[in-house]
């Protein structure tokens, strides 16, 4: 990838801070992937789409993360858990074989499980060498006869979020707009109702949580076209340019693709989430809202009236025993703001929360819930984190699994929420199981007893301990 294209993704126009000032997006800054490099994030971004085989050319070793990527849910196909590689040695890359082993990779992919399409995924050796990725990815699908698509994301290009980024326009470039969306099933056409196609951005179905959200926009009639990429199919990200409206929900990630389809095919898109009540009901006005009909807005409001009452029901036993708790929250992207509102409508304080994968809308947005004692933290590491829950008496470190054993060995509760997790937090239910798990794990009988002072000990008052 030439460095102007680089620059143009890093200085995303649908950015805020862009129109503010020339600085753009953070650069990169070579050797500082502890976050991921940008394979790590195109994989991240389109490894959920079920049923592509999806290659890494390049070391064996880049591949290693490919197996069950993210936790990721599929209602069907589950060609995306098998990790395929071209498994680049120095033989090939002193011989020139490189580019003859990629060909031969997707020929025996597309033999060995016929999958719709090929995603082939640059990394560093390949890069550094020279091959012309492009080149072999047009002459390997005129031969096999399926899209074989080229993302040019060698770890040295950058950070995980440019990797996101390199994805998306790679979906732009040679996926989205190559297919019409089939008509509408007569099964799912309903009388008197006009269905809307629409489209998620930056939805990955993470312990399929998504499937608690979808049924309520199908009572809605709204078609979802694709979710990108969360349980997805190739000939869905296809038809995606064909939507009314794009929900964007992780704007660090896959900001380009709604930015390009707006000013392609003049498909607005807003940005939103499914975490909380409140958000979850304000998403779904903004649909309604963005499609102006009338008749959906309505039938949008009676359901939020209906979805409110019953999760307030089921909330409020939670609700009592949550009050007043304090968070300490260290994540990053959408999750930053979502899961803070997500918690203040459980009537919980969150004393902080991390920024390190935000953007300056994100941080925006966290200013606006948390008010003026909004602490953003940019340090995760474990001194830092230990510190700040002493400083500000957190009951609870919600983050993500790096930070587990951090909270373990200090006997702070710790609540998984990023993508390694495996109770799905979305919609009005999600809540309900947002609720039941916090309140599990700070209820837990083991911090009496991890807190209690050793018999030798006896003389210690019980407490965090600081190590």
């Amino acid at each position: 990838m030439q460095a102007k294209q680089i620059a143009e993704l890093l200085n995303e126009p649908a950015c805020s801070h862009n129109t503010k000032s020339k600085s753009g997006c953070a650069k990169p800054k070579p050797g500082a992937t502890a976050g991921g490099c940008s394979f790590d994030g195109a994989q991240i971004a389109l490894l959920p789409i079920a049923d592509v085989a999806h290659i890494v050319h390049g070391p064996i070793a880049c591949a290693g993360s490919s197996w069950d990527n993210r936790g990721t849910r599929s209602s069907g196909p589950t060609l995306y858990k098998i990790g395929m590689t071209t498994d680049l040695t120095e033989q090939d890359v002193i011989m020139g074989r490189s580019e003859k082993r990629l060909f031969h990779a997707i020929k025996q992919a597309v033999d060995d499980y016929a999958p719709p399409a090929v995603f082939v995924y640059n990394t560093c050796v390949p890069a550094l060498v020279g091959d012309d990725l492009e080149a072999v990815c047009k002459a390997a699908a005129e031969r096999v006869g399926v899209p074989v698509v080229p993302v040019d994301c060698a770890g040295f290009y950058g950070t995980k979020n440019l990797g996101n980024r390199i994805a998306g326009e790679s979906m732009f470039k040679y996926v989205i707009g190559t297919r019409e969306p089939d008509p509408l099933p007569p099964e799912a056409q309903r009388p008197g109702i006009t269905v809307h196609d629409v489209n998620l951005i930056g939805e990955y179905n993470i312990a399929g949580e998504f499937w608690h959200v979808l049924p309520l926009f199908d009572e809605l009639g709204l078609r979802i076209l694709c979710t990108l990429s969360g349980d997805t199919r190739f000939h869905e990200v296809q038809t995606m340019h064909r939507a009314k409206v794009n929900m964007v929900v992780c704007a660090k990630a896959l900001l380009n693709v709604a930015r390009k389809m707006e000013s392609s095919y003049g498909v607005p898109f807003f940005e939103g989430s499914f975490y909380g009540v409140t958000d979850t009901s304000h998403a779904f006005r903004e649909f309604a809202r963005l499609i102006g009909d009338p008749a959906l807005s309505e039938r949008v409001e009676a359901m939020i009236a209906r979805e409110e009452a019953r999760v307030n029901a089921a909330l409020e036993p939670w609700r009592a025993r949550l009050k007043g708790k304090r968070v300490l929250l260290y994540t990053g992207g959408v999750k930053s703001w979502s899961i803070v509102s997500a918690l203040q409508d459980l009537g919980m304080d969150v004393v902080a929360t991390g920024t390190n994968k935000s953007t300056e809308e994100d941080k925006a947005r966290i200013q606006e819930l948390m008010g003026d004692k909004t602490k953003m933290i940019t340090d995760g590491s474990p001194k830092a984190l230990i510190g700040i829950v002493k400083e500000y008496q957190a009951d609870i470190l919600i983050a993500g699994g790096r930070n587990m054993y951090t909270a373990l060995k200090a006997r702070i509760p710790f609540l998984d929420i990023n993508q390694e997790r495996e109770f799905p937090y979305e919609g009005y239910m999600g809540m309900v199981e947002l609720a039941r798990q916090l309140a599990l794990t700070m209820e837990s009988p083991v911090w009496q007893a991890v807190r209690r002072p050793a018999p030798w000990k006896k003389d210690e008052v019980p407490g965090v301990a600081v190590a």
